[in-house]
């Protein structure tokens, strides 16, 4: 899940089909408050067996359930949040989607055409929550790894809060 191998798959293209799957399969039946809590306190308690410190965030029609910021956390990991969840709020996509999307075309994902960079982030970390017959109703956003760490926890938290055994 949160292997050493960040550096080596920051720069390995990701395949999108393989995220684009993510997205269509981690999907819950319905998504309330308490879903909220306990998919926010998945989130801490893998990042606390991993021994990684992260910030996690999760909105439902832009009102925020869920907040915790590990020791060490800053402002700016709350700024991190605030711009990849503003991106799949845009987008209908993962962060880590667009920033892979943009990075295998050759572009920039620091520099987003009609996107002020200021208010977006194309980096891993944030997912779109997808409630099944509904389609998105807010984000889980995680920050303060590289982004294809902070997504493979989202990734994690996702998965275990949903029963889903296996690869993605």
């Amino acid at each position: 899940m949160l292997g050493s191998s960040s550096v080596a798959q920051a720069e390995t293209a990701v395949d999108l089909a393989t995220l684009a799957r993510q997205e269509q399969v981690l999907q819950f039946d319905s998504f309330n408050n308490d879903t909220a809590f306990a998919l926010g306190t998945k989130v801490i308690e893998l990042a606390r067996a991993a021994n990684k410190k992260v910030a996690v965030n999760i909105t439902r029609d832009g009102l925020m359930l869920f907040y915790f910021g590990m020791d060490g956390m800053t402002a700016d990991h709350a700024n991190w949040i605030r711009r990849k969840s503003n991106l799949v709020n845009r987008t209908g996509h993962s962060s880590f989607y667009t920033h892979n999307e943009v990075k295998n075309s050759g572009g920039n994902y620091d520099n987003l055409p009609g996107l002020d960079m200021r208010d977006y982030a194309a980096h891993g970390g944030s997912f779109p929550l997808i409630v099944k017959g509904v389609g998105r109703v807010g984000t889980l956003t995680v920050t303060g790894l590289p982004g294809p760490d902070d997504h493979a926890l989202v990734v994690a938290a996702l998965k275990a809060c949903l029963n889903i055994d296996g690869d993605l």
